[in-house]
């Protein structure tokens, strides 16, 4: 891949593995698309994200075949073919290269790219700015840039009910006290800049959506 094919492209994280199946090296998948036929066909190759001290850090795994059982996603790679090493590859999260200007048909699906820099507003004021995404074993995680510093915020849609990528607004609703490192002097005075909270086009849960890592995610 040539420097302008990797301008034009990013990584989407499109599912993750979370354990084995059987004895014959199958793996059960969470998918992080609402397209696993155009994602998970035979011959796909995707990187794993893995920690650094495993086996598979730095590889790429070739899809054989994708099967539903009692309607869960299991997945058969080459080159996996017993239980024991399917184990290695648990909580293993995939992902694909894709075309940055691709649209995704997807509903609740966003690339990375399009959530960082959105204003996040909470009760009507804006509290601060995405900065990043974290995809973690367990959840996605909006890194929010605040006055006071950066706070984690889960990326569910219980806590994030809104997204909307058009106007450059996320809707926060958190909890009490995952927001106390914030003074409510700080949050009151953001309010004269705080940017006009709009109906939104979309809802966020992780796939969904993450994270079109999109949750078809980058």
């Amino acid at each position: 891949m040539d420097d302008s094919e990797k301008d034009r492209t990013q990584q989407l994280r499109v599912g993750r593995l979370t354990k084995a199946h059987g004895l014959k090296g199958a793996i059960k998948l969470e998918l992080f698309t609402d397209d696993p036929g155009r994602r998970f066909v035979p011959g796909a190759v995707f990187t794993l994200q893995v920690p650094t001290g495993s086996a598979w850090h730095g590889k790429t795994i070739e899809l054989v075949e994708l099967r539903w059982y009692n309607q869960h996603a299991v997945g058969f790679f080459k080159d996996v073919v017993d239980r024991s090493a399917a184990e290695t590859l648990a909580k293993a999260i995939l992902w694909i290269d894709a075309d940055v200007a691709e649209q995704s048909d997807e509903e609740d699906a966003w690339y990375d790219h399009q959530l960082v820099g959105l204003a996040v507003m909470r009760d009507g004021v804006r509290i601060g700015t995405i900065g990043r995404l974290e995809h973690m074993p367990a959840q996605d995680l909006l890194i929010v840039k605040t006055p006071t510093g950066d706070v984690m915020i889960p990326f569910v849609k219980a806590i994030v009910p809104t997204v909307d990528v058009k106007n450059g607004l996320v809707t926060i609703t958190p909890p009490p006290g995952l927001l106390e490192e914030l003074p409510e002097d700080e949050a009151d005075s953001a309010a004269a800049g705080a940017v006009p909270k709009t109906d939104s086009e979309g809802d966020s849960e992780p796939d969904a959506a993450a994270s079109a890592h999109m949750t078809d995610e980058p």
